[in-house]
C-alpha cells in the first residue's frame, strides 16, 4: 500500500479546530464587544421611496429583552454597521438578520453573533436592509438593493482581500439572492461606488429560507417578499435553488432538522441543486438547534460550532 500524503498546513488547522472545540466551557460568555460604527447605506433618500409613507421604529423583540435585543420596522434609512477585530483576519464579511422579511432583528451594535466573528478576526458589516412590503418601487427586489449597495461599501471601507456574506433565516435568503443575482442591475447608479462589483466572494447561509416553492417555503418570508398569490415567474425567481447563474460564489451551507420554523428542507434543495450544478458545497445539518440556533452563548447546541465550521471551510477557499 502506497504511502499517504498528509497536508501538514490542513493537519494542523483540524487539530486545532477540535483543540478549541474540546475547550469549549460549559457555558460560554458573552462575546466581547468591540468598536464599531454605523455609516448610512445611501448618500440621499433611498431609492424608490416616493411612495412610501412608513415611519422607521424599533422595539423589544420580547418584553423580557435587554435593551438592545430590538427589532426594526418601517425601515426607511438603511445602515451598515462596522465591527472592527482587534487582528484583521484578511477577510470582510456582509451580514444579514433575519426577521422574515417582516422586521430585522438586529441589535444597535450589530449584536451578539457579530461581536464573536469580529473577535475571530473578521471585519463584520452588518446591514440594516430595507422591507419589500412598505411601498418602495421595486417590491420584492428592495433588500436586494441594500444588498449590493452595502456589498460595495464594504469592500471600499475596508480593503479587505475578500469580502463575502453570510446571512441568518430571511437573512440567508438576502445573502443568497447577493450570491445569486449581483450581477442585476437592481438601481440606477449613485456614485463611483456602484462602479464596483456587487458579487461576494464566497456565501454562508445558516437555517435559510431559500424556496418560495410549496410544500417547503416559509409561508410569511414568501408573502411579505412576493405577495400573497405570487405568479409563477415570482415564486421561480425568488427560489434560490431555482436561479443559480454560472459565476456562482462558493457557499457554506447550515441548518437544524428540528427546525419548527423554516423547514431543513430549504437547506437540503439548495444543497442538491449545488451538487446538480457540479459544486461540492459543505452542508451541516445538525440534530438539534432548531431555528436560530446562530447564538454563540448557547453551549449545549451548534451555536458553537458553526463558526469553527465556517473558518475552517473559508481557509480551504484559500
Amino acid at each position: 500500500m502506497p504511502p499517504v500524503e498528509v497536508d501538514r498546513r490542513r493537519l494542523l488547522a483540524g487539530a486545532a479546530l477540535l483543540s478549541a472545540a474540546a475547550a469549549l466551557p460549559v457555558r460560554a460568555a458573552a462575546p466581547a464587544r468591540l468598536p464599531y460604527r454605523t455609516l448610512p447605506l445611501w448618500p440621499g433618500a433611498a431609492p424608490g421611496a416616493e411612495g412610501v409613507t412608513v415611519t422607521q421604529r424599533s422595539v423589544l423583540r420580547r418584553p423580557d429583552s435587554p435593551p438592545d435585543d430590538v427589532a426594526w420596522y418601517g425601515i426607511t434609512r438603511p445602515t451598515l454597521t462596522l465591527v472592527q477585530p482587534a487582528r484583521p483576519n484578511g477577510t470582510a464579511l456582509l451580514m444579514m438578520p433575519g426577521g422574515g422579511y417582516e422586521r430585522i432583528a438586529a441589535s444597535p451594535d450589530g449584536g451578539a453573533i457579530a461581536h464573536h466573528l469580529a473577535g475571530m478576526g473578521f471585519h463584520v458589516g452588518v446591514l440594516l436592509y430595507r422591507l419589500p412590503y412598505d411601498g418602495w418601487a421595486a417590491g420584492p427586489d428592495t433588500p436586494l438593493q441594500d444588498a449590493q449597495r452595502a456589498l460595495r461599501m464594504l469592500a471600499a471601507e475596508i480593503g479587505a482581500q475578500r469580502t463575502g456574506t453570510i446571512g441568518f433565516s430571511a437573512g440567508g435568503h438576502l445573502a443568497g439572492a447577493l450570491a445569486t443575482r449581483h450581477g442585476d442591475r437592481t438601481y440606477a447608479p449613485v456614485d463611483a461606488l456602484d462602479q464596483r462589483t456587487a458579487r461576494p466572494d464566497f456565501a454562508a447561509l445558516l437555517f435559510p429560507v431559500v424556496t418560495m416553492t410549496d410544500p417547503h417555503a416559509h409561508g410569511p418570508s414568501r408573502k411579505n417578499l412576493i405577495g400573497a398569490d405570487p405568479s409563477a415567474e415570482l415564486i421561480r425567481r425568488h427560489s434560490i435553488e431555482l436561479d443559480l447563474p454560472d459565476d456562482l460564489p462558493p457557499m457554506f451551507l447550515s441548518a437544524a432538522v428540528d427546525d419548527t420554523v423554516v423547514p431543513v428542507e430549504n437547506t437540503l434543495m439548495l444543497h442538491a441543486a449545488l451538487k446538480a450544478k457540479g459544486m461540492n458545497p459543505p452542508c451541516h445539518i445538525f440534530d438539534v438547534g432548531g431555528h436560530g440556533f446562530g447564538s454563540v452563548e448557547d453551549a449545549g447546541g451548534p451555536g458553537h460550532f458553526w463558526p469553527l465550521l465556517f473558518a475552517d471551510w473559508l481557509e480551504r477557499q484559500a
